[in-house]
Formats: C-alpha cells, sequence, structure tokens
C-alpha cells in the first residue's frame, strides 16, 4: 500500500474527504519524523513502537569488487510492533 491507497483507505474508513485524510496522513509522519529527529519515541499502545537505535560501525564488502569498507556508526529509526498488532497480522 503506498500513500495514496493509505490515504483513500483513511477516507473511506472515517468518512472524511480525502484531502482531510491526506492532511492527517501527511501530519501523522510529520510528528514522527520530528520526535525521531528530537530522540523521543512515540508509542501506540496495542499497535507499537517508533523508536531510534544505534547501529554500530563495522566492515562491509563491496559485492562488485570484493573490496573490504567501513560503514560509519549511525542513529537509525525502528518500529517495534505491539502485542495486538502480532496477534492480529498472524491470526488472520
Amino acid at each position: 500500500m503506498n500513500k495514496n491507497e493509505l490515504v483513500d483507505a483513511m477516507a473511506a474508513k472515517t468518512g472524511s474527504t480525502k484531502a482531510d485524510a491526506g492532511r492527517a496522513v501527511t501530519a501523522l509522519t510529520e510528528i514522527i519524523a520530528d520526535a525521531l529527529k528530537k530522540g523521543d519515541s512515540i508509542s501506540l499502545i496495542g499497535f507499537g513502537t517508533f523508536e531510534m537505535r544505534d547501529r554500530a560501525a563495522r566492515t562491509g564488502r563491496n559485492p562488485k569488487t570484493g573490496e573490504e569498507l567501513k560503514i560509519a556508526a549511525a542513529r537509525v529509526p525502528a518500529f517495534k510492533p505491539g502485542a495486538t498488532l502480532k496477534a492480529t497480522v498472524n491470526n488472520g
């Protein structure tokens, strides 16, 4: 599902217009991104948690040449699904 399909589904589910649903989806993604940028996490009980994680520096390999290269440490966004979401996805 892409963003346009998500907007359509949200508009249908809430009975709102596609424009209102589009603004809501955009606002939600911006709020999540801003919170993660500040180092905060967002916990939606039953759905999951958006958080930042540290990825350690490591040695990688160029698949084309086989040459080793160093991959720098990084902070990456992550999502940890909640119990209700896991149950919904796994049980139909």
